[in-house]
């Protein structure tokens, strides 16, 4: 399979998210290590991956990540949750825990968690593409993502700051193998 790596830029001085995908879990940590080793806390960067991703990388981890811990909480959330999608993941949402949506198969942490479970049944019909452009995701952007996801792909994103932290963080992905950067 081909690799492509792209990084957009936006020309406006108030960056917008910045979003990229990595294809193992190594290459996630180290994206979202990043993030917090430059002040982000978790309650600020998204996680999107598939359940099938999470069990593959995260279910039987012995050494103990914060994007592993965020990948497990997403699980247990989900069997609480059940088929729906109410005030507890709106909830659960707004401080931070990642959830499990069970009838679109995915984990997502961070702020994106917050727009899935506002969806609600929408976000439900709409999808995980309907659900990356309603949070803000352009569709072309949110296309690949969703194919890269369904391929095993985990998707990492955050509002930076201020253009200098879109920058350091569109470079160190770079540099971590990520691909379809796009702010």
């Amino acid at each position: 399979m081909e690799t492509t790596r792209t990084t957009t830029t936006s020309s406006s001085t108030t960056p917008g998210m910045v979003t990229g995908m990595f294809r193992d879990r190594e290459s996630a940590e180290r994206a979202y290590n990043a993030l917090a080793a430059r002040g982000y806390s978790k309650d600020e960067i998204n996680v999107v991956m598939s359940d099938d991703t999470r069990k593959r990388h995260f279910a039987n981890q012995t050494t103990e990540t914060e994007l592993g811990s965020k990948a497990m909480e997403g699980a247990g959330v989900g069997s609480a949750i059940g088929g729906t999608l109410g005030a507890i993941t709106g909830a659960l949402a707004a401080i931070g825990t990642s959830i499990a949506i069970p009838g679109l198969g995915l984990v997502i942490a961070g702020p994106l968690a917050a727009a899935f479970a506002g969806a609600g049944a929408g976000g439900l019909t709409g999808g995980l593409l309907g659900g990356l452009v309603g949070s803000g995701i352009p569709e072309e952007h949110a296309k690949r993502y969703e194919s890269g996801i369904k391929e095993g792909g985990i998707v990492v994103g955050v509002k930076p700051r201020n253009p200098e932290d879109a920058d350091y963080v569109a470079n160190e992905w770079k540099n971590y193998r990520g691909e379809h950067i796009y702010r």
